[in-house]
C-alpha cells in the first residue's frame, strides 16, 4: 500500500490529481521520505547551540532566553562536550514568581471595581541562586547521529523528552535536535514570533551592497542578488554564505578580513568568533569599478592641442 501511494504521488498525474492539495502531497511525500531521514540530516549543528552553564545564576539564564528566544536551552558542565540536562523556561518562571496574597476586590479598586493587584510576586533572591541548585535541569536523550528520525520521534513520545543531544562517536556533542526540528522535517519550517524573519537574514543596502547573515540559504542569495552571483563548484559543497566564505578561503575568517574569490563579488566579514562567521557585507564590483582597480590597460591618448593657439593661451 506504502509502494503504491508514493508512487501516486510521485507520478506524472502529480501535478493534474485534484484528490490532493499542494500541501497535503508535499506532507505525504515528507511523510513517505521520514523512513530514509537520520538525525544528522534535521539537528542543529553544534555551531549553532545556544546553552548556558550549570554554575550560572537564574537572571543570567532569563537573560540568555530574552536573547536568543528560545524556550528550552541544553546545560553543560565545563564545557559543551558534556552536557548534563536541558532547562525550560516554564520551569524558571515558577521560581521566580509564587502568588501574593490577593485582596478582596472593591468598588473603589481599579475599574469596574476589579482588584488591580498582581496575583504573583518576584522572588527576588532566586534570581542570584545557580541552576545547578534549584532542580531546574531536566533529562535529555543522547542519541547518535544515524538513528533514524522516525526511531528518535517514538523515543520522544515513549519518554516525554523533547530534545536529544546528538554524540560522535568519540562521546562529544555533535548536534542538537528538537521536536520542533522532526516535524519540520514533514510540514516545512515552522517560525513563530521569536524565530529571525528573511528581512533580518538579508538586508539590501542598495543595489549593489547587501549585509548577510551568515546562516543565509545559497539560493536565497541568488535570487535577492541576481544570477551573476554565481557560487559555481562550491555550490555542490555548502548550503550557506558562512559555509561558501570557508570553502573559499580553507579556513574561518577573521572580523574586518575581505575575501574577493568570487568572481565580481567582495565579502567583508563584520563579525565573526574563533568558530564560525556570523555576519557579512556583500559588495558588487560592477565591471567599471574592476577596472578601475586593475588600472588602465594602455597609455590615455594625447590631448590634442587646440587650434587656435591664442586661444589655449
Amino acid at each position: 500500500m506504502r509502494t503504491d501511494l508514493k508512487e501516486a504521488l510521485e507520478g506524472p498525474f502529480l501535478s493534474t490529481d485534484t484528490t490532493f492539495s499542494a500541501s497535503e502531497r508535499a506532507i505525504l511525500q515528507n511523510v513517505l521520505k521520514l523512513g530514509e531521514l537520520r538525525v544528522e540530516d534535521v539537528m542543529v549543528p553544534r555551531a549553532d547551540i545556544e546553552a548556558v552553564e550549570s554554575g550560572v545564576n537564574v537572571g543570567y539564564v532569563i537573560d540568555r532566553f530574552r536573547q536568543v528566544g528560545h524556550s528550552r536551552m541544553p546545560v553543560y558542565e565545563e564545557s559543551l562536550d558534556n552536557v548534563v540536562g536541558m532547562i525550560h523556561i516554564k520551569d524558571v518562571l515558577e521560581k521566580v514568581t509564587e502568588p501574593a496574597k490577593s485582596a478582596a476586590p472593591t468598588a473603589g479598586n481599579g475599574s469596574n471595581g476589579h482588584n488591580t493587584q498582581s496575583p504573583v510576586k518576584f522572588v527576588t533572591p532566586v534570581l542570584k541562586q545557580r541552576i545547578g541548585k534549584l532542580d531546574l535541569v531536566r533529562k535529555v536523550l543522547f542519541v547518535p547521529p544515524s538513528m533514524p528520525v522516525t526511531d528518535l520521534l517514538a523515543s520522544m513520545q515513549a519518554t516525554r523528552m523533547h530534545m536529544a543531544v546528538v554524540i560522535d562517536e568519540y562521546g562529544g556533542t555533535d548536534g542538537l535536535a528538537t521536536i520542533e526540528d522532526l516535524l519540520e522535517a514533514v510540514v516545512g519550517d515552522i517560525e513563530d514570533e521569536h524565530d529571525e524573519n528573511e528581512a533580518s537574514m538579508l538586508r539590501t543596502v542598495d543595489d549593489d551592497i547587501f549585509v548577510a547573515d551568515a546562516r543565509v540559504e545559497l539560493s536565497d542569495l541568488i535570487e535577492a542578488i541576481g544570477s551573476d552571483f554565481d557560487p559555481g563548484e562550491y555550490a555542490e559543497e555548502v548550503d550557506t554564505l558562512g559555509g561558501l566564505i570557508v570553502a573559499m578561503l580553507g579556513r574561518v575568517p577573521v572580523r574586518g578580513e575581505v575575501v574577493s574569490k568570487l568572481k565580481g563579488f567582495e565579502f567583508e566579514i563584520t563579525r565573526a568568533d574563533a568558530r564560525r562567521v556570523k555576519q557579512v557585507r556583500i559588495t558588487r564590483r560592477r565591471r567599471k569599478q574592476r577596472l578601475l582597480i586593475a588600472g588602465p590597460k594602455s597609455e590615455s591618448p594625447t590631448q590634442p592641442e587646440p587650434e587656435n593657439q591664442q586661444a589655449a593661451e
